[in-house]
């Protein structure tokens, strides 16, 4: 099997592709920019994180997002994108030791006590990033509903997102086409899509992609496919093949923003904190 790089191996790439990015990006966006940088192979995003959802090159970027943000390098919107600090901006590269321990410094000292510090040779750390607990939880949600509801939620998004006239075909034999759909723009110009629900944990090849376009030619403006799991880098080529149609691709990590943005099957509790204002005490 192919070897995924350490977590630490990551950081310094997330950096990069950061600045290559602006400054900010989706996690798609740094995930891809940081994966080239890498010089990662196929076999390698291939590889999944034991029989979860997402591969074990993402749970790895994963805890570097969240190692890089604990040390102040890097932070994110409640909407998805990840950004540099000013003092990421102002850092070419960093030490992965030292930030493996600013963040061990942030623990609590029973933690800190039973997690020895992370050898940077470690393929992960010891516990979850709690940023993609709920990631995980959703999309192993969505993997244990039956087809047919998948292909319902899919027409429930496109609805949500503006589209009009969705309809989900229901059958097979139709070259992998499970519903169409039309995108209204300002009311004036619109677009025929045809789309793909794929309710895979594995990537999904090329070949998916080129059957699909085979079966939209001329029957749509665009294509879309919409997946639990993710699409490997061949596949996304031939999704923006120059001359041919186009086809939009939505994996599992678009997928569950998708679903918070629009709030389907996603609640957002927020926990109160008590703050005592140590000046109110003083004035009385």
């Amino acid at each position: 099997m192919a070897q995924s790089p350490a977590y630490t191996a990551c950081m310094n790439p997330i950096l990069q592709a950061l600045k290559e990015l602006g400054g900010s990006g989706t996690i798609q966006e740094i995930s891809e920019r940081a994966t080239t940088i890498m010089g990662l192979s196929e076999a390698q995003l291939a590889v999944p994180h034991g029989d979860k959802n997402f591969s074990e090159v993402a749970y790895r970027m994963a805890w570097a997002r969240t190692y890089l943000k604990n040390a102040g390098l890097i932070n994110n919107s409640s909407r998805g994108v990840w950004a540099l600090t000013p003092q990421g901006q102002h850092t070419d590269h960093i030490d992965e030791r030292w930030v493996v321990q600013q963040v061990k410094k942030l623990r609590p000292a029973k933690a800190k006590e039973k997690e020895p510090l992370p050898d940077v040779a470690l393929p992960s750390p010891p516990i979850a990033p709690a940023e993609d607990q709920w990631r995980e939880d959703l999309l192993n949600v969505l993997r244990s509903i039956d087809p047919g509801q998948f292909e319902r939620l899919c027409q429930r998004i496109l609805r949500e997102s503006g589209f009009v006239e969705v309809n989900v075909s229901g059958r097979s034999g139709d070259g992998g086409i499970d519903g169409t759909g039309i995108l209204r723009l300002q009311g004036m110009v619109s677009f025929h899509v045809l789309f793909q629900c794929k309710r895979w944990q594995g990537p999904v090849g090329p070949s998916v992609i080129r059957d699909f376009r085979g079966a939209m030619v001329g029957r749509a403006d665009k294509g879309l496919v919409i997946t639990t799991g993710s699409f490997t880098r061949d596949a996304q080529k031939e999704a923006t093949r120059d001359g041919a149609p186009p086809i939009d691709l939505v994996d599992g990590e678009q997928l569950v923003d998708l679903l918070r943005n629009l709030k389907l099957g996603i609640r957002t509790q927020r926990v109160e904190r008590v703050v005592v204002e140590h000046d109110w005490f003083k004035e009385i």
